[in-house]
């Protein structure tokens, strides 16, 4: 069966949070647990990997104040 791709897969039921949803080990709370790691995992890669090398790159201290 090919898979349904686009608007279409919405459409069905099919997304990303489906998939992870499926993808997990356990009945419910064992999902729920592993969703729970998961986004702590995610957050702490975005704060302490992501935020930290992109932070010199992004202009909000380049302030110009003419008098």
């Amino acid at each position: 069966m090919a898979e349904v791709q686009g608007p279409a897969a919405r459409s069905q039921g099919v997304t990303v949070y489906t998939w992870i949803w499926r993808k997990l080990p356990g009945g419910l709370p064992g999902k729920i647990a592993g969703c729970a790691i998961l986004f702590l995992v995610v957050a702490a890669l975005l704060f302490f990997v992501v935020f930290p090398y992109v932070e010199p790159r992004l202009p909000f201290n380049d302030v110009t104040v003419n008098q």
